[in-house]
């Protein structure tokens, strides 16, 4: 049995590779040789400072996590690679695999979803993200003509905006301190504002920006009875909002978006698997190669993990390639 090379949270700030066995594929299962997986910044983040909060362990696990919270963990749900092992029809097929950071895998095979011929295998691993992106806007429902703020040019930011922008007559704004940032919006054709210049009387505003800044932002920025979508997620850390002020008021609102269950608006008629198949197919477009900014190879990944940790690698979706041996 061959071994193959996985990569672990060994304590929170410190990671690294293990030597694993894949195992070899029974009934009903496949064998996945990775080419690309991609670091989910905000929540890897997370977990690799060890900030996952206590209570949040079990619903934050992934669906193929070895380990616990906070370490030593095997964390990660964005990979994409060829199916080597299993039925006619999947086998050499590219497929997306909500798996960690590893070279060889075994797993069911309802758990890999192909990737649509015209979808290249690197961009395809922002399927997590454009999934994500999709329930925010099941979650938000905006409408025609709607005014759309989006909080945070991050990964899941810029992909709910490029949705959005296709609504008719839907103006969209993306708001973000890091005006670095700019030329990826430019790239998905979206205007890009900074917290200065954020445009007030917002429809919906969407906070993925992870930060008390933006949650604030939001709340300052939307119209009276507007609603403010959180879709994203703080870990451990608390924010202070100021609600004595015109926020009754105004009637504003503050709902919170998560990717772990299908929209309460879709649950009845879509499930995580059409879900996460609709996104691979919005990842025809090639706009979205704007959000690739960075790539290492697999043997970078300890240090690549703690730069992105600690801020010292920026960018947005960071691709890991798995196929220089």
């Amino acid at each position: 049995m061959a071994s193959e090379t996985s990569f672990w949270v060994e304590e929170p700030g410190r990671g690294g590779l293990r030597t694993v066995e894949a195992g070899e594929p029974g009934d009903g299962e496949v064998r996945v040789r990775t080419w690309f997986t991609g670091i989910s910044r905000g929540t890897e983040a997370t977990v690799f400072r060890g900030e996952v909060p206590a209570r949040e362990r079990e619903r934050m696990r992934a669906p193929f996590q070895e380990g616990d919270f906070p370490a030593p963990v095997k964390y990660g749900y964005l990979n994409v690679g060829v199916v080597e092992h299993g039925p006619a029809a999947l086998r050499g097929r590219a497929v997306f695999t909500l798996f960690p950071h590893q070279s060889v895998f075994v797993v069911p095979e309802t758990a890999v979803t192909p990737v649509p011929d015209g979808v290249p295998p690197r961009r395809a691993v922002l399927a997590g993200a454009v999934e994500t992106a999709v329930n925010v806007l099941w979650d938000a429902a905006p409408l025609v003509g709607d005014r759309i703020t989006v909080i945070g040019a991050g990964m899941i930011g810029c992909a709910v905006a490029r949705l959005a922008q296709g609504i008719p007559g839907a103006d969209v704004v993306v708001v973000d301190r890091d005006t670095a940032k700019a030329d990826a919006c430019a790239a998905l054709e979206v205007p890009f504002r900074t917290p200065d210049d954020a445009p007030e009387e917002r429809d919906i505003v969407i906070d993925t920006s992870a930060s008390e800044d933006g949650l604030r932002l939001a709340l300052r920025t939307a119209a009276t009875e507007g609603e403010i979508i959180e879709a994203s997620w703080f870990g451990a850390r608390e924010v202070s909002l100021p609600l004595g002020e015109d926020f009754h008021s105004r009637r504003l609102t503050i709902r919170s978006s998560q990717v772990g269950l299908v929209a309460p608006r879709r649950r009845a008629t879509r499930t995580p698997a059409t879900r996460l198949a609709l996104a691979l197919e919005l990842l025809r477009d090639p706009a979205f190669d704007a959000l690739l900014t960075g790539e290492s190879p697999w043997r970078d990944l300890p240090e690549v993990m703690a730069g992105i940790a600690d801020g010292g690698i920026p960018g947005l979706c960071h691709t890991i390639n798995w196929r220089d041996g």
